[in-house]
């Protein structure tokens, strides 16, 4: 899924989320892009939310991700580094209007 920049409504974007393992998961630390290691967010920036994916509101630098506009109020997403397949940044979904990866 993640190497063709297509989405399945419940397998991986990153990380190993098909087992919903890291949705619930608030201890310290980075989330990595699975391919090439490079840094996506921070649990910093982690909230809880209804979807059954982890959900973050920004990213470790403005780098770490590639977008471009799918449709009107989401972007598709991917590695900055490497182009792998992230799915979406839903625009102003998140807490206080911002931005919900």
């Amino acid at each position: 899924v993640s190497q063709r920049s297509a989405t399945d409504r419940r397998l991986a974007m990153f990380c190993s989320w098909k087992s919903e393992q890291y949705k619930d998961h608030f201890e310290t630390g980075k989330y990595v892009c699975s391919k090439c290691e490079n840094d996506l967010f921070t649990s910093k920036s982690k909230y809880q939310h209804s979807s059954p994916w982890p959900a973050f509101t920004e990213t470790v630098t403005d780098n770490s991700l590639s977008k471009y506009e799918e449709s009107p109020g989401a972007l598709k997403v991917s590695c900055g580094k490497c182009g792998q397949g992230l799915g979406h940044e839903f625009l102003r979904d998140g807490p206080n209007g911002k931005s919900r990866f």
